[in-house]
């Protein structure tokens, strides 16, 4: 598997995206996987907030998020469930936001799906995949990582059960996460500090999928497990959610 980071200009709120990915992405082949920072599909959709607009960074928190806890800290922090995803603060992001809160954006799947289509269109290209990306914490590590928020074009999961590992037990459980774990390998890639480097093109990634079609509803919530099946809804299930905005103010 390769994976190759592309340099970008500074992004601005409402930036054309089919200019700066016309203009900044090198040719790109059949069977790639272009993985893409969530913030500036959210500057492309003018998903921001001034911070003198906003009284209090919580109140954004708590709009944005579907529920949320507050953490026993002093400083502010919560932890939120936001499309689908365990996060701190809905995702709600201050670096390289130029005194602005970068919010996700409003429907991760839509902005994959119409990148999708325009890159399949401007290469001419049968096959290629398209990862929303951020950052993302692991309970009990430090550091960052990197989690899909969306996918277009390639399937989400490879299945193993019924597979038999190299004592010839059949698998019972095991799923492959293809899109977090192509995710993590191109954040990665693309840095967290000022390399304005927010895409990274995947080539020669093994037991990859391509569709044809975006994500069906049901594809997406296969994909998507409640806190009720959780391997972790034992200890996720213990704390008092409180529902939150959902971002549709």
């Amino acid at each position: 598997m390769h994976i190759e980071s592309i340099k970008f200009p500074v992004v601005n709120p409402g930036a054309d995206f089919h200019v700066m990915l016309k203009d900044n992405l090198p040719k790109i082949s059949d069977n790639s996987i272009l993985a893409i920072t969530s913030k500036i599909v959210s500057l492309f959709e003018s998903r921001v907030i001034a911070k003198k607009d906003v009284e209090a960074k919580v109140d954004l928190i708590k709009r944005e998020s579907d529920f949320y806890i507050k953490t026993s800290r002093d400083n502010p922090m919560f932890i939120t469930i936001k499309h689908g995803m365990l996060i701190p603060a809905s995702g709600i992001d201050e670096s390289n936001g130029n005194d602005c809160y970068v919010l996700y954006p409003l429907n991760p799947f839509s902005s994959a799906e119409r990148i999708w289509r325009y890159v399949k269109e401007l290469f001419e290209i049968k096959n290629l995949g398209v990862v929303i990306t951020d950052s993302h914490t692991t309970p009990m590590r430090r550091g960052v990582t990197g989690i899909a928020l969306s996918w277009c074009g390639l399937e989400a999961t490879r299945n193993c059960i019924g597979r038999r590992d190299i004592f010839k037990n059949r698998l019972q459980y095991t799923h492959v996460n293809n899109v977090d774990a192509l995710a993590a390998a191109a954040v990665f890639t693309m840095g967290e500090t000022d390399e304005q480097t927010p895409v990274s093109i995947i080539t020669d990634a093994p037991n990859i999928t391509f569709t044809q079609a975006p994500p069906s509803k049901n594809e997406i919530n296969d994909f998507m497990i409640s806190l009720e099946e959780d391997l972790y809804g034992p200890i996720l299930n213990q704390v008092n959610w409180i529902k939150g905005g959902g971002g549709s103010v």
